[in-house]
């Protein structure tokens, strides 16, 4: 006999999937062109924008994994808090109208797109190099949330790890098969207020029902006094400087991500900027705070109740939430919940794979092969890559379960987004703020970040005697910095093009 609460459960997913497929089929009919389908016809407004913006930054890992290190490391996981709030506030702040005025000058619908550009590249090189890197990184990224999709399902509805993942691959996929970037956006503003209310709300119900006791501060202490340290967990204050740097660090994935500024180039102008970068500030702040705040009072309420430590920290702390719902909510609730954590996975995958569609279909096919095709003649080769690149990323997760079952899911989400981050943020940063950056210049960044991602995860990390440290620090900042080093040097050697430099002074001028 199938369980009553299963069944509850069940229903409200069912109304959420409808409403996914209902935004799918509306978005439908704004698809006229290429544009369209990548870009919303940059007419996006800022609502939409900020909101899809974040929800496709933060993805899974805020909900199970961020909760699941507030319960492993205490007060000093709003180290990423910080990070990620200073992320945002200056990517909106200081990046998005260079970025969206240059990219409009030049009438670039993708991030190679924007690059060719910006260089007068007088071949494609630059443009199958950075639409190459992104179809690799993506389809690894991917991957990574497929596999929390999964474990999702596992975790929070009994469901077997490789059923849940193909039922979460094939929800989004339909979706976005059938609305393309409008439909992203929408859904993700959608999925993004579930994030928001969800997040926020919680920590309160779980606060007014706990035995408060002497205090958040006491209860930690009495589990653990190094929760309660601020500045790390460690005696060794550079193995604390390490931590820190490792969790703040993660807001340089704002500065230029694809995923991410491809929304700016789809916001309908630079005044919907300014309006969007309070919404984007404000959905930051609360939903992080409120992760890592899930999981540190989950650690104090299940201690406290006798529960075994190994059962709260099991598989990185990645069940806390499923456990915090479970206790405090009723099934409809808990429903609503498992619906979020798919919100938070799902508005990222969306966008992933419309992103790495378009460097295929656009930057790829359409730019170097058949320059002279129609946009109109695209539209089965953008739906076909999607579907292709999609079942490559279900692949990887079925293996990386297989291979890794007890990998934590923080650092592997963490190790996707960094591997994006550290090709092309430190590219865009340079383009937007340096005029000296060369072409060259900007191929060798991409390259350095690139492969340092997997440098320091592979061989650093496993360093005598340095290693902890990089383990600490992770792979994102290293990467970031030597790679904006070496476009810096070899922007140096190579300068470039006059043409290219006069261009950007005119646009800048006006």
């Amino acid at each position: 006999m199938i369980d009553q609460d299963f069944i509850i459960k069940i229903g409200v997913l069912s109304v959420y999937v409808g409403i996914l497929f209902l935004i799918g089929i509306i978005a439908s009919r704004r698809i006229k062109g290429m544009s369209d389908y990548y870009v919303g016809g940059k007419k996006m407004g800022f609502w939409a924008v900020a909101f899809s913006a974040r929800a496709t930054g933060e993805s899974g890992w805020l909900l199970i994994g961020l909760t699941g290190m507030g319960a492993m490391a205490g007060y000093s996981s709003y180290w990423v808090v910080v990070g990620e709030l200073l992320g945002v506030i200056v990517s909106w702040q200081f990046m998005a109208k260079r970025f969206k005025k240059r990219s409009d000058s030049y009438g670039s619908i993708t991030v190679p797109d924007y690059l060719h550009s910006h260089f007068k590249s007088t071949s494609n090189t630059i443009r199958a190099i950075a639409a190459s890197a992104i179809v690799v990184l993506i389809v690894i990224y991917v991957a990574s949330q497929i596999d929390v999709t999964g474990i999702a399902f596992e975790s929070m509805l009994g469901i077997d790890y490789r059923l849940g993942a193909l039922i979460g691959f094939f929800i989004v996929l339909t979706y976005i098969f059938i609305g393309g970037f409008v439909a992203a956006v929408w859904s993700d503003l959608f999925q993004g207020l579930l994030m928001f209310f969800g997040l926020v709300l919680l920590p309160i119900v779980v606060w007014f029902y706990m035995d408060h006791g002497a205090g958040v501060t006491a209860g930690l202490n009495a589990i653990d006094p190094t929760l309660t340290q601020v500045m790390g967990q460690s005696a060794n204050p550079w193995m604390n400087l390490f931590t820190i740097l490792g969790f703040s660090m993660i807001g340089l994935g704002f500065l230029g991500s694809p995923q991410v500024y491809v929304r700016f180039m789809s916001i309908k102008d630079e005044n919907e900027i300014d309006k969007g970068k309070w919404v984007a500030a404000v959905f930051t702040l609360l939903t992080d705070a409120a992760a890592v705040t899930i999981g540190i009072l989950a650690r104090i309420y299940f201690t406290e109740n006798g529960q075994d430590p190994e059962v709260i920290l099991g598989n990185s702390g990645e069940n806390v939430l499923s456990m915090i719902t479970e206790s405090f909510l009723p099934t409809i609730l808990v429903a609503v919940f498992i619906a979020i954590v798919l919100s938070a996975i799902m508005s990222t995958i969306d966008s992933l794979l419309i992103l790495a569609s378009s460097a295929i279909t656009r930057d790829i096919y359409q730019k170097i092969f058949r320059p002279h095709i129609k946009d109109e003649a695209l539209t089965r080769i953008s739906r076909i890559s999607t579907i292709l690149m999609a079942f490559a990323a279900l692949i990887i997760a079925i293996i990386m379960d297989y291979v890794s079952p007890d990998r934590q899911i923080f650092w592997v989400i963490i190790f996707g987004w960094s591997g994006i981050a550290a090709t092309f943020c430190p590219v865009i940063i340079l383009s937007l703020f340096w005029k000296g950056l060369s072409e060259k210049g900007a191929i060798a960044s991409m390259f350095t970040g690139f492969f340092s991602v997997g440098l320091f995860n592979f061989v650093f990390k496993e360093m005598p005697e340095i290693g902890e440290y990089f383990v600490a620090l992770d792979v994102l900042a290293p990467s970031f910095f030597i790679a904006m080093l070496v476009g810096y040097i070899f922007s140096k050697i190579y300068p470039p093009r006059a043409e290219a430099v006069k261009m950007i002074e005119e646009i800048d001028a006006n």
